[in-house]
């Protein structure tokens, strides 16, 4: 078995989008990273979202562990035309597009962006090349809100929109196992 241990990264203190926009994570509650560090295993291979907020969150905890390069297939959703905006201006220039996009998620994609279904095609594939790159381990993978929600649903089989409404806090653990019979889910949103 294969287990992930999917952080969030640490907060940004947007009010706005933010997909691949590199916006740096405040990393300065060094207990709250310290308590996260400790309960993370020790032995785990860790990776990172490319993104700095989610890079810079892998080096805070890493403290010894093996250290894969980042990947820019662990990126949050890119959404397109929509990054840096706040959610109203958004809701307000596109109304029809912006329900149908957090309504019903699956095939709909920000302007110049990238749909639901799009982005778990991208971190799922990521995920099987990591299991299959270290079989049997346990797997600290530092991301963002939608690639750990995209995990939550294939472990669930339940469709997105009821996956979107889980919360992923910053610096949360989220535990995922892949066996032979599939994925199960421990735990979401685990606080340490």
């Amino acid at each position: 078995m294969t287990t992930f241990h999917w952080v969030r990264h640490g907060p940004t203190h947007e009010k706005t989008f933010v997909g691949w926009r590199d916006v740096p994570a405040d990393l300065s509650d060094t207990a709250r990273i310290a308590r996260l560090h400790a309960h993370l295993p020790s032995t785990a291979v860790l990776v990172s979202s490319d993104l700095c907020r989610a890079s810079a969150t892998a080096d805070a905890v890493a403290m010894g562990r093996a250290r894969l390069p980042d990947d820019p297939h662990l990126r949050e959703f890119d959404f397109g035309d929509w990054d840096g905006r706040h959610f109203s201006d958004v809701a307000q220039s596109h109304p029809d597009l912006s329900r149908a996009y957090w309504e019903t998620p699956g095939d709909i994609a920000p302007p110049n962006g990238e749909s639901w279904n799009a982005a778990a095609a991208r971190v799922n594939a990521r995920v099987d090349a990591l299991c299959a790159a270290h079989p049997g381990q346990q797997i600290i993978a530092v991301a963002h809100i939608g690639v750990i929600l995209t995990q939550v649903q294939r472990a669930l089989g339940q469709p997105a929109s009821d996956i979107i409404a889980h919360k992923i806090d910053n610096l949360s653990v989220t535990s995922l196992t892949r066996s032979e019979t599939g994925w199960q889910l421990g735990r979401i949103n685990h606080l340490p």
